[in-house]
């Protein structure tokens, strides 16, 4: 793979100086402003009727990075002005400006998001890990691998609890990822990337019509990629294939369908993180891992989607969804289990280890249906969701030199001293999980003046939930119902100024093996309020977005060890977590925009008996009380090339035993340029090739170590 990258480098990087000297001599080119905007699909179909909008100018940065409306927060689309809470919105333009290729690219762009453990996020102060496609419950990801972006267009975040619509969840809200869909006009592109560490990717992506009068659409993506690491023994192999088809059935019905196959093969990984002293300090160096490279963690999963839009008549409309997926993840690797000081001068230099062998198979489908009626000055959503899932789960074990597995040092690692199949496995783990979950809702948008809307919206749901340990054949059960609201109201008092208020609740139920460990036989759900105030402001004519929110949530029911009983739980926990998050989106100059993201967050344990998961004391793991995030972009129209530039500052945290995560501040860079149909990226992450960790986990297994310097050409031609 070595050749091949180089090679392809070198044919990238002469392309890209090739292509910037001929624009740099042209001076007949002309860019409009049409050059800057979002590509959207607003193909008019033969017999609609035509109406003229009124037309709005705004900054180029709003073209560029912002979105007006979004479904996420209402299930109808509603201009996020509108929209009493946070929303925000991760654009196409920004994903490929940043040349992000997963979630974790993209952490500054979103206010309060900060990585915490593997795929999990931190979020308003609260670990993360359930999120929607289009919508819909499923991951096709499974539980520790980060979601890819080959087939995603936007992502969209809801901050704060989201069970008056979406049901059960964490209160630092909800992540969506929108996915690619069949579009009406023709668009073809391949796409090849090389860089450092023998990264080399491949997409080619066409969609448009498929008759016609584009009444029928299709789509089709296919993605590979392979690289190494910094990390010792770490290469990793994705692969993604696409397929969408869209039909216009008639006037008033549109019929499309997904599928979604994805393949992932990390060797050396479970990748784990690097133990560090009290101070935060890594007591190896970054490119230390402690798994041996026949470790591998292998991801395969298909989903399957489709969604009915019907019209019913001039106010009513509907939509019905289905998603399925089943995917399986295997894990086989080293577990950090102990850390050892051989020589007693008082610092850790080996590290005791397990065998973990795991396999997580999961299937599970979602119904959503929604109709909605345009009664005058109302809005009115009525809905129903149902989701079914099954997870079953398989881990042997191996612990220590007892059981063949030797130990590794800190600082002179030696791989390869074992024979995996002599380790002496136990069965661990041995489960299945099936869980059920509906919900009924119904939401009022009511536009009750020209200035002021109002929002008022209940849910209840009801959930299921079987646990069978298959070792002793034991069973365990649990139901319960939960319920949550959300009223609202945002108001314009002029164009340039538009507050909004808020308060939500959500809930998140018990597990039913948790639900043994009850005095009383039954636990009462994890329950979250929120109360958030917020202004969206417009200025400059438009050059200037400024968003600021404010929030304090609060959670309790959070299970404890009962005091009179160390066999037993209580659910008398209670978290606080109070923020403010600032957004700006700004034209610096007629050629030069920014978009800029800070949050501030104090989340703290208010009730507690031995302490809550993943806090330690009264402070939560990885919720770092400030981050500011930046990227800024200037364009030259007459070579038809940009230069961007972005920053990510996260300040100090704690893992879960209260050791120090060092702040950082990483900067990225990177250079595009355009002639005729090719476009060249050439994108720098980490640019001073920090050192540097993102978040921490335990004494034992260390803090996750974050990407070095990271340089990536690419060539793509539409065609």
């Amino acid at each position: 793979m070595t050749l091949r990258t180089t090679l392809i480098m070198m044919q990238a990087c002469g392309a890209l100086a090739f292509s910037t000297v001929i624009f740099a001599e042209s001076t007949a080119s002309n860019i409009t402003q049409d050059t800057y905007l979002n590509d959207e699909d607003n193909a008019v179909k033969d017999g609609s009727n035509i109406e003229l909008q009124t037309l709005q100018v705004q900054g180029r940065a709003l073209s560029y990075y912002k979105e007006d409306e979004a479904a996420l927060a209402t299930r109808t689309s509603t201009p996020i002005d509108e929209t009493p809470q946070s929303v925000q919105v991760v654009t196409e333009a920004l994903i490929e400006d940043q040349a992000a290729r997963q979630i974790t690219d993209l952490y500054r762009s979103i206010s309060g998001m900060s990585q915490n453990n593997v795929s999990t996020v931190t979020l308003r102060g609260f670990s993360q890990d359930e999120v929607l496609y289009d919508g819909l419950k499923g991951d096709p990801f499974g539980d520790f691998s980060i979601p890819q972006l080959f087939t995603i267009e936007q992502i969209q975040v809801l901050k704060g609890p989201s069970g008056a619509i979406y049901g059960a969840g964490e209160p630092g809200g909800v992540v969506n990822y929108v996915t690619k869909k069949p579009t009406y006009e023709q668009k073809n592109t391949l796409k090849v990337s090389a860089g450092n560490k023998d990264f080399l990717s491949g997409s080619i992506e066409s969609s448009g019509p498929a008759n016609e009068d584009a009444s029928q659409r299709y789509r089709v993506g296919i993605y590979s990629d392979g690289q190494n690491s910094y990390r010792n023994n770490v290469e990793e192999e994705n692969r993604i294939i696409d397929l969408g088809y869209a039909w216009d059935m008639d006037e008033n019905n549109t019929l499309t369908l997904q599928y979604t196959d994805i393949h992932q093969y990390l060797s050396g990984a479970r990748l784990r993180g690097i133990p560090t002293d009290d101070d935060g300090n890594f007591l190896a160096d970054t490119s230390w891992n402690n798994n041996e490279k026949s470790d591998y963690q292998e991801l395969d999963a298909q989903v399957f989607q489709a969604r009915l839009d019907h019209s019913i008549n001039s106010w009513l409309d509907s939509n019905a969804s289905i998603r399925y997926f089943e995917n399986t993840e295997t894990q086989k690797y080293h577990e950090l289990n102990a850390l050892v000081d051989t020589n007693s001068d008082g610092t850790y230099d080996e590290t005791k280890r397990q065998y973990r062998d795991q396999v997580r198979s999961r299937k599970g489908i979602t119904f959503a249906g929604n109709v909605i009626a345009e009664l005058g000055d109302h809005t009115v959503l009525v809905g129903s969701d149902y989701s079914h899932e099954v997870n079953d789960y398989l881990y042997y074990r191996a612990t220590g030199e007892a059981q063949g597995v030797s130990n590794l040092s800190l600082t002179n690692p030696t791989y390869g001293q074992d024979n995996v199949s002599d380790y002496a496995m136990t069965l661990n783990a041995d489960n299945t999980t099936t869980s059920n979950q509906v919900g009924v809702y119904v939401q009022d948008q009511w536009k009750m003046t020209n200035r002021l809307n109002l929002l008022a919206g209940a849910r209840i749901d009801r959930f299921e939930e079987e646990y069978k340990d298959h070792r002793g054949n034991t069973e365990s059960n649990y139901d319960d119902t939960g319920y949550s609201a959300r009223l609202g109201a945002t108001y314009e008092v002029n164009q340039h100024v538009k507050p909004y208020m808020s308060a939500s609740t959500g809930f998140t139920p018990q597990s039913a093996s948790d639900q043994e460990s009850s005095n009383e036989g039954y636990f009462d759900p994890e329950e979250s309020r929120q109360i958030e105030a917020g202004v969206r402001t417009y200025w400059l004519k438009n050059k200037l977005n400024i968003n600021v929110a404010a929030y304090h949530i609060i959670k309790e029911n959070i299970l404890q060890t009962d005091p009179d009983d160390d066999d037993l739980l209580i659910s008398i926990g209670k978290v606080r977590s109070k923020g403010l998050e600032i957004d700006v989106m700004a034209d610096i100059t007629p050629r030069w925009v920014a978009n800029v993201s800070y949050a501030y967050n104090d989340t703290v344990v208010k009730e507690a008996t031995s302490g809550i998961q993943y806090a330690n004391g009264d402070r939560f793991a990885n919720t770092p009380y400030n981050q500011l995030g930046l990227w800024t972009r200037y364009d030259f129209p007459n070579i038809a090339s940009s230069i961007a530039f972005g920053a990510d500052y996260v300040s100090d945290q704690i893992n879960r035993q209260g050791q120090t995560v060092k702040p950082y501040t990483i900067y990225d860079m990177s250079w595009q340029t355009n002639w005729q149909d090719w476009k060249f990226q050439l994108n720098i992450k980490n640019l001073l090739d920090k050192e540097y960790a993102v978040s921490g986990f335990t004494e034992t297994i260390g803090s996750f170590v974050g990407e070095r310097r990271r340089i990536y050409v690419t060539a793509a031609y539409d065609f």
